[in-house]
């Protein structure tokens, strides 16, 4: 029917009847999610990793219910194919709902369940919010729940976000590496406390910082891989109520084919819906890896301090105006900016954690809260580092002369003198001789 210039149409649930676009592809209960319980401004649609995992899960258990006969191969095969289309990057813009909401993300579920069944009746002959022969439930969502698709599509969605990340950090770690090589011939002076310390060549701070990196990026790889162990055909809290024998026993595999993933089923399948604890370890990797870029950045951001009246080891490359007052100043801007993203991220991080803490009894129901927050941390994170490395390590360079200068201070010449002579002689040099007297010593 026709209102002033929108076409609609009428849909019927439980509460009644409601009004839709004639040409949306969701339904009645995904209207009702987005009418109910947006409030974050992040809609499904600003996750496509997890859009595409959710039409990616529906194919699998599509394809495994046809085989065992729970539905029509017509209407399998259509289900696959409206799949398809939206793992490809189409209708991306009718994936309304808050991925936030409550319900332990029903309203997801129902999205891609009501978009999948109006694009596969289409391609049987039918119309958009009547559901014949397709039907959301019935059909899409055979032999499934809520518990056991979101989860499973959120671990595909972290496992395939987290690549460009790992990435990313090889290729920091690789700059760090070339630089500890770089600078291994260029001396300077450590610092314990802040005070001034040995003699160490400049190459020393980029491969310790390479390690660090190369040691997280394992930890994190590690986290991440847990997660291909998945709870597809658990339906219900991990009963398996609603699914048949033969659906249970090959969804999971069928779904590695449709995936290219190696993915296998959960040990305990109450325990995948109860217990977050694979999302929060990820978390925990992605804080730890913030932590080692904070400090990272923030010694970066001291040994550039200057350039006349700061540390001025080494000099950041200069990729914007600094300050709209002082002609010429640059500030380390790549620095600061990771380290502002890092701290965005640990806040992300503790909210998995909380998600973690707060389940209660046999659903976590936060479990999307959680899940949505790895994924912005770790594309925050992608960018950041890709960032870091591209604008700042790439070209940072060493003042020599600076460096030089700093490993010939007096602390360094006491040191050598230790070593050369023991620590109680060079203890009574100290206190009976002059400044002047002492550096003779270590000039001879």
């Amino acid at each position: 029917m026709l209102r002033g210039e929108i076409n609609v149409r009428f849909e019927e649930d439980d509460f009644g009847w409601l009004p839709l676009p004639d040409e949306a592809l969701y339904g009645i209960h995904t209207r009702r999610s987005a009418d109910n319980l947006s409030f974050s401004g992040r809609m499904l649609r600003d996750y496509p990793e997890y859009v595409e995992a959710l039409a990616l899960v529906k194919k699998a258990a599509a394809r495994a219910n046809a085989r065992i006969g729970a539905i029509p191969d017509e209407i399998a095969g259509a289900i696959e194919q409206a799949c398809d289309a939206i793992v490809e990057g189409n209708h991306r813009e009718q994936f309304i709902v808050d991925v936030f909401h409550g319900g332990g993300g029903t309203g997801v579920n129902m999205n891609i369940n009501e978009v999948a069944a109006n694009l596969a009746n289409e391609r049987l002959g039918g119309r958009r919010g009547v559901y014949a022969p397709v039907h959301p439930i019935d059909h899409v969502n055979a032999s499934q729940s809520t518990s056991d698709v979101c989860h499973t599509a959120m671990r595909i969605a972290i496992v395939r976000t987290a690549a460009p990340l790992e990435r990313a950090l090889a290729e920091l770690i690789r700059m760090m590496d070339g630089k500890a090589e770089e600078f291994a011939s260029v001396p300077t002076i450590a610092r314990t406390c802040l005070q001034d310390g040995l003699a160490v060549p400049l190459g020393t701070l980029f491969s310790a910082c390479a390690q660090a990196l190369r040691r997280r990026d394992a930890e994190l790889a590690r986290a991440v891989n847990a997660l291909h162990a998945v709870n597809l055909g658990g339906t219900v809290i991990g009963t398996g109520t609603g699914a048949p024998a033969e659906y249970r026993d090959s969804v999971v595999g069928t779904l590695c084919e449709v995936s290219g993933l190696p993915l296998s089923l959960r040990d305990n399948l109450y325990d995948a819906a109860q217990h977050i604890d694979d999302l929060a370890q990820v978390a925990a990797q992605l804080e730890l890896l913030c932590g080692i870029l904070i400090k990272i950045s923030k010694d970066l951001r001291l040994l550039s301090s200057g350039p006349e009246a700061g540390f001025g080891e080494i000099r950041l490359p200069a990729i914007q105006a600094g300050s709209s007052f002082f002609p010429g100043k640059v500030n380390p801007v790549v620095p600061e900016t990771v380290i502002q993203c890092c701290f965005q991220v640990i806040g992300l991080t503790r909210s998995v954690q909380a998600a973690l803490e707060h389940g209660e009894l046999n659903l976590n129901v936060w479990e999307g809260m959680a899940g949505a927050n790895v994924l912005d941390a770790l594309r925050m994170l992608e960018r950041a580092v890709r960032l870091f490395g591209e604008r700042c390590v790439a070209g940072i360079a060493a003042d020599e002369e600076r460096c030089r200068a700093l490993s010939r201070t007096w602390i360094p010449v006491v040191t050598e003198l230790r070593d050369r002579y023991g620590y109680g002689q060079v203890s009574r040099w100290l206190k009976q001789e002059t400044r002047e007297q002492i550096l003779k010593r270590y000039e001879s």
